[in-house]
C-alpha cells in the first residue's frame, strides 16, 4: 500500500514536471516568434518605400481638336485634360478615350504669340505686346453617385488685356506668378526687350470685390536671343536663358529691373528652364541631355546662384521639361522621345519609357502625380500612368549629407513637416541616431561609475544590516515611472540646472577634495571597528553639506569668474551654446533611472561569487580591495557586463525622459549643453501626426526597425562577449 501511495506522488510530481517544461518551453517560443513578427511587421511596413517607380501608357490617340499645341493640362486625377491650341482654342477632352469634352475658342484681339502656365493660370503672350491672363478650373459634380467633372474658364485680372508693351510688339516669351496679393507678369519682346509688370490685388471692404491696379511697369533692353525665362514667385529674381550657354539672374523690386544682374555660363547650350515647387531652384536643361539644378546660396558677399546637382539619362537635346505640382520630382522628354522620370532632393532616376520614338513637344503632370500627358510632333497625345509613391527615400537621403533648398551646404538634416505646401521633407536618419547614442553615453557617464561601485561596495563592504535596506531601496527606485522623471527633469532639473551651473561643475571638484578629507579625518575617530561596514551611512551627511556648499558658492564664483553670466562667457569666450534641456540634463535624470538596473544585476553576481574564493585569496594576504579587484570582479564579470549591457539598452529605447527632458531638436553637437532628438522620442512624437502609409510613416517604421536591430545586434555581441568571459573565467 505504501508503495502504491509512493508511486502515486511520483507520478504527480512528474506529471507537474512535464506541465513546466511544456509551459516554460512554451512560454519561450512565444515570446521569440513574438519578436520574430514584430520583425517582420516592421519590414512589411518599411519595405514598399525602397520600390521602383514604375511608367506605363495607358493610351495613344490624335490630340482631339487638331491644330498645334501651345500648352497641356490636366485635372487632379487626371481624367480630364486641358490642351490650348495655336488659333487660340482651349479644348478639354477625355484623357482616357480622347473625346473632347469642351471647345471653347477664346476672344482675343491678336494672335497668341507665347504662352506660360502656373499650376492651372495661363499666361497668353499676343503678337500685339498684350498679355491675357485666364484660368482653367474642374467643378466636381456627383450626379447618380457618378463623379463628373465640368471644365469652365474665368479671368482673374479680368477679361481685358493687359499692355505689356507700348510699342505693340509681339511677346516671343511670357511667364506668370500669381500670389494672393501681387500678381508678377514678364515678358520678352520682338525687339530683343525684357518687360516686367507689377499688379497688385486688393480686396473692398463693401463688397469683397477684388480689384487689379498696375503697380510698375519697366523694360530692360539685352543682346543676342532669349531662350526661356523664369520668374520666382516672391517676384525678385528674373532668371533668362539666352543663347551661348549663358544664364541669366536679373534682380527685381517693387519698381521693376533692378541694377544687379549676374551671368553664369554653362558646358552647354540651353533648352529650357523652369522652376521647381516652391520656387527656390531652377532647373536648366540643356541641348546635352543634361538637367541642372540650380540654388540660391550664400556667398562672402551676397547670395548667387550655383549649381548643385545634375541629371543625365541620355545624350539627347532635352525638349520638354514638366515639375510636379506638389513634390520636387520633374519629368524630362527628349528628340527622341526618351520620357525619364527624376526627382530632385532625393537625387534619383526613378523610371524611363518611349513608346513616342519622336520628339516630345509639351508634357503635364496631374496635381497628384499620378498621370503624365505628352505630346509628340506628329501631335498624338500619349497617356501614361505613374506609381510612384515614395521617390523622396534613398539610401543617399537616410544617410548621407544633402543639400536641400535654403541651406549653403549640404548637411544631415531631419525636418519631416511643415507650414507651406512647397515644403521639401528632410529625412535624415543621422542626426537622430546621434542623438539616441549621446543621451545613451552622457546617461551611462553618469550611472556607470556609481551604480557600479555601489554595487562593489554593497555586495562586499557593507554591513549585512544596511544592505538589508540599501538594496531594496535602490530597486524600488526602478519602478519610478519614467513620465514622472521626465516631468520633473523638464520643469525643475533644467532650470535649477542652468541657474546654478557653476556650482554643478564645482561639485565636481569639491566631492572627491570632500570625500578625501573626510577619509584623513577617519583615521582619528575612536571605535572605527565597531562602525565598520556603516561608513556610507556616515558618509551621507558630508555628502549632503558639499551638494550644499557647491549650489551656495554657484552665484558667487559665476559673479567672479564669469562676469555674472556662465553661459555668456562660455559662448563669448569658447562658442558653446546652452540649450535649457540639454545632455547634461538628460544625462543626470537617464542615469538615476538606469542605475537600479546596472546595481541591481551587478550587486547579485558580485555577492553570489563563491565564499571559498574570498577567503582564501585573503588568507594569502591580499587586502579587501585587492580580493575586489583580482577575485570577485572577474569571477562576476560575466553578470557585471551583462549589467552594463542592461542599462545601455534601456538608454538606447528610453523615451519619455529624452521626449521631456531635451529641446528635441535633432543636432549633430557632441556638447554636453546641447539637447538632442532620440529616435524612440522622435516615434513617440511624429507617429500620431504622421499620414497613414505615406513616406513619412514608414521612414519612422524605419527608425523603429533600425532601433530593434541596434538593440538586437549589440545585445548579441554583448551576449557573445558575456559567453566567452564565463569561459574564461569559469575556472575560478
Amino acid at each position: 500500500m505504501q508503495a502504491v501511495t509512493q508511486q502515486k506522488k511520483y507520478n504527480q510530481r512528474a506529471l507537474k514536471d512535464r506541465l513546466t517544461d511544456f509551459f516554460v518551453s512554451l512560454g519561450g517560443i512565444a515570446v521569440i516568434v513574438s519578436i520574430l513578427l514584430i520583425f517582420l511587421y516592421l519590414i512589411y511596413v518599411v519595405a514598399p518605400m525602397f520600390g521602383a517607380a514604375t511608367i506605363r501608357e495607358q493610351a495613344t490617340y490624335p490630340a482631339p481638336g487638331g491644330g498645334e499645341t501651345l500648352l497641356l493640362g490636366q485635372e487632379e486625377r487626371g481624367t480630364v485634360a486641358m490642351r490650348l491650341v495655336d488659333d487660340g482654342r482651349i479644348v478639354f477632352f477625355n484623357t482616357r478615350t480622347g473625346e473632347t469634352v469642351l471647345d471653347q475658342t477664346l476672344d482675343l484681339p491678336a494672335p497668341v504669340s507665347s504662352v506660360a502656365a502656373n499650376l492651372n493660370r495661363v499666361a497668353l503672350g499676343l503678337q500685339n505686346g498684350q498679355a491675357v491672363v485666364l484660368q482653367y478650373d474642374f467643378e466636381l459634380s456627383y450626379p447618380d453617385n457618378v463623379r463628373t467633372v465640368t471644365p469652365h474658364l474665368r479671368y482673374p485680372l479680368g477679361e481685358q488685356p493687359l499692355v505689356l508693351d507700348e510699342d505693340a510688339q509681339a511677346l516671343e516669351q511670357v511667364v506668370i506668378q500669381l500670389n494672393e496679393d501681387v500678381i508678377g507678369l514678364a515678358a520678352v519682346t520682338d525687339d530683343r526687350r525684357l518687360v516686367f509688370a507689377r499688379y497688385v490685388r486688393e480686396e473692398s471692404f463693401l463688397d469683397g470685390e477684388i480689384t487689379t491696379s498696375l503697380e510698375s511697369l519697366s523694360a530692360i533692353a539685352f543682346e543676342g536671343q532669349i531662350i526661356d525665362i523664369a520668374l520666382t514667385p516672391s517676384l525678385d529674381h528674373l532668371y533668362a536663358a539666352r543663347q551661348q550657354a549663358i544664364l541669366t539672374d536679373y534682380a527685381l523690386n517693387e519698381d521693376g529691373f533692378a541694377e544687379i544682374v549676374e551671368q553664369y555660363h554653362l558646358t552647354d547650350d540651353i533648352t529650357s528652364i523652369d522652376l521647381l515647387l516652391g520656387g527656390s531652384s531652377l532647373l536648366v536643361a540643356l541641348d546635352s541631355g543634361e538637367v541642372q539644378q540650380w540654388m540660391s546660396v550664400r556667398t562672402e558677399n551676397d547670395r548667387q546662384l550655383k549649381q548643385i546637382r545634375a541629371f543625365s539619362a541620355e545624350q539627347h537635346p532635352v525638349t520638354a521639361l514638366a515639375t510636379e505640382q506638389q513634390r520636387k520630382g520633374f519629368a524630362v522628354a527628349d528628340t527622341q522621345g526618351d520620357i525619364t522620370l527624376y526627382y530632385a532632393t532625393s537625387n534619383r532616376t526613378l523610371a524611363q519609357i518611349n513608346t513616342a520614338r519622336s520628339r516630345i513637344e509639351h508634357m503635364a503632370w496631374s496635381a497628384r502625380a499620378t498621370d503624365l500627358l505628352a505630346i509628340d510632333a506628329e501631335q498624338r497625345m500619349h497617356v501614361y500612368n505613374v506609381e510612384n509613391e515614395y521617390p523622396e527615400v534613398s539610401w543617399q537621403v537616410l544617410w548621407g549629407k544633402v543639400w536641400y533648398e535654403g541651406y549653403d551646404e549640404p548637411d544631415y538634416i531631419w525636418q519631416s513637416s511643415s507650414s507651406t505646401n512647397d515644403f521639401e521633407p528632410k529625412y535624415s536618419l543621422v542626426p537622430l541616431s546621434f542623438g539616441t547614442i549621446k543621451a545613451a553615453l552622457y546617461a551611462m557617464l553618469f550611472a556607470v561609475p556609481i551604480a557600479l561601485f555601489g554595487a562593489m561596495y554593497t555586495a562586499q563592504f557593507m554591513a549585512p544590516r544596511m544592505r538589508q535596506t540599501v538594496k531594496p531601496a535602490i530597486e524600488i527606485m526602478e519602478a519610478l515611472p519614467t513620465v514622472i522623471l521626465g516631468f520633473l527633469a523638464g520643469l525643475w532639473l533644467a532650470p535649477y540646472v542652468e541657474t546654478h551651473l557653476a556650482g554643478i561643475f564645482t561639485l565636481l571638484l569639491i566631492l572627491p577634495l570632500g570625500f578625501l578629507l573626510f577619509a584623513w579625518l577617519w583615521r582619528y575617530a575612536p571605535n572605527q571597528k565597531l562602525s565598520q561596514g556603516w561608513e556610507a551611512a556616515m558618509l551621507m551627511p558630508v555628502v549632503l553639506l558639499l551638494i550644499w556648499l557647491s549650489m551656495s558658492l554657484s552665484a558667487p564664483l559665476e559673479h567672479w569668474l564669469f562676469g555674472g553670466d556662465m553661459r555668456s562667457w562660455m559662448s563669448e569666450r569658447w562658442g558653446l551654446g546652452y540649450d535649457q534641456r540639454n545632455a547634461l540634463v538628460v544625462g543626470l535624470i537617464m542615469g538615476f533611472a538606469i542605475i537600479p538596473t546596472i546595481f541591481s544585476i551587478a550587486e547579485d553576481a558580485l555577492f553570489s561569487v563563491p565564499q571559498h574564493l574570498i577567503r582564501g585569496s585573503l588568507a594569502l594576504g591580499a587586502s579587501r580591495w585587492q580580493t575586489m579587484m583580482r577575485v570577485v570582479l572577474p569571477a562576476a564579470s560575466p553578470a557585471v557586463f551583462s549589467a552594463l549591457m542592461m542599462g545601455f539598452g534601456r538608454a538606447v529605447g528610453e523615451t519619455m525622459i529624452v521626449l521631456m527632458a531635451t529641446g528635441n531638436t535633432p543636432l549633430i553637437d557632441m556638447s554636453i549643453f546641447q539637447g538632442m532628438r532620440t529616435l524612440a522620442a522622435n516615434i513617440a512624437v511624429e507617429v500620431p501626426e504622421a499620414e497613414v502609409a505615406s513616406t513619412h510613416y514608414r521612414v519612422l517604421f524605419l527608425a523603429a526597425l533600425l532601433l530593434f536591430l541596434f538593440t538586437f545586434v549589440f545585445n548579441t555581441l554583448a551576449e557573445v562577449i558575456r559567453h566567452r568571459l564565463r569561459q574564461r573565467y569559469s575556472g575560478l
